[in-house]
């Protein structure tokens, strides 16, 4: 039976970071100091050797992903551990820190920490909501079974043009060679249709989602009285539609891994420049307290 990282072993990670946190809550509450509670008390300490081995630990499992001969666990564990002590982090810091911030290296470390975790949580949603929207736009099928059955579309297309004439063959092989797929990041995340054609008389064309081409194929049907001519016709402006709709598909699955990637791209830039504050906040505890 399937089971996700959110559910993986009963929510195992759920209740061991609920009792660390329940723990930390009431030793915060518990525990009599002659000073106000800050990163400086016992409590501090602990709280804050928890932290950080955590951050550390955390930080790790982009290595074990990528381990697949390790023993430590399966990755769904170490990523269900990921998401709920990582969560657990923002009351074991808040408690560290004793509500106490200023404009400092310790509060950067902590807002650090808080970002990494803000974009973690778009990070649990986009992979338990992606690819179920991934599978349901493909269909079940990978990108490259998209890209096949659009090419075998390009070469009925220009098959059937070559009898219509100059003009139409013209504007069919312009259609195929002119269509735009992807890019840079900003063109995958826009998912826009940026294809051109070369129609007659108009020259070099914006062809978006397809449809000047598929506008023409169907005016020159409107116009025609030679039978023959028409069924090609015909024939086109429905391969012309299921071209168009194979390329939405396509771009639309470039797009939500475009998301994914991005997102990866703060995250993990984020962590490590956590890890690096957290490092510098340690060192200037011990040097200057």
């Amino acid at each position: 039976m399937y089971q996700s990282f959110i559910t993986y072993r009963g929510g195992r990670w759920f209740w061991v970071a609920l009792l660390l946190c329940a723990v930390s809550i009431g030793l915060y509450v518990w525990h009599d100091l002659p000073q106000p509670p800050g990163g400086g008390t016992w409590l501090g300490y602990t709280l804050g050797t928890i932290g950080a081995l955590l951050i550390l630990w955390l930080t790790y499992l982009g290595r074990r992903k990528r381990n697949y001969a390790s023993n430590l666990g399966s990755v769904q564990g170490w990523t269900s551990a990921h998401v709920y002590l990582g969560t657990s982090l923002i009351i074991i810091a808040t408690l560290h820190a004793g509500f106490q911030f200023g404009w400092n290296v310790h509060t950067l470390a902590y807002v650090l920490m808080l970002l990494v975790i803000l974009s973690g949580f778009f990070g649990v949603w986009a992979y338990l909501r992606y690819p179920e929207i991934l599978t349901d736009n493909t269909g079940g099928k990978t990108r490259d079974d998209l890209f096949r059955e659009v090419a075998e579309i390009d070469k009925q297309l220009l098959r059937q043009a070559a009898p219509l004439g100059a003009e139409m063959e013209t504007a069919v092989a312009s259609s195929v060679e002119r269509t735009q797929i992807g890019g840079g990041v900003i063109a995958q995340l826009r998912a826009r249709d940026d294809s051109r054609v070369v129609l007659p008389g108009q020259g070099l064309v914006a062809n978006s989602e397809q449809k000047p081409i598929l506008d023409l194929v169907v005016e020159q049907l409107s116009q025609t009285s030679h039978r023959e001519q028409a069924a090609i016709l015909r024939e086109m402006s429905n391969l012309i539609g299921a071209r168009a709709r194979l390329l939405q598909r396509i771009r639309r699955d470039v797009q939500i891994q475009g998301l994914l990637r991005v997102w990866l791209y703060f995250h993990v830039p984020l962590a490590f420049a956590c890890v690096a504050a957290l490092l510098v906040h340690v060192i200037s505890v011990f040097v200057y307290w």
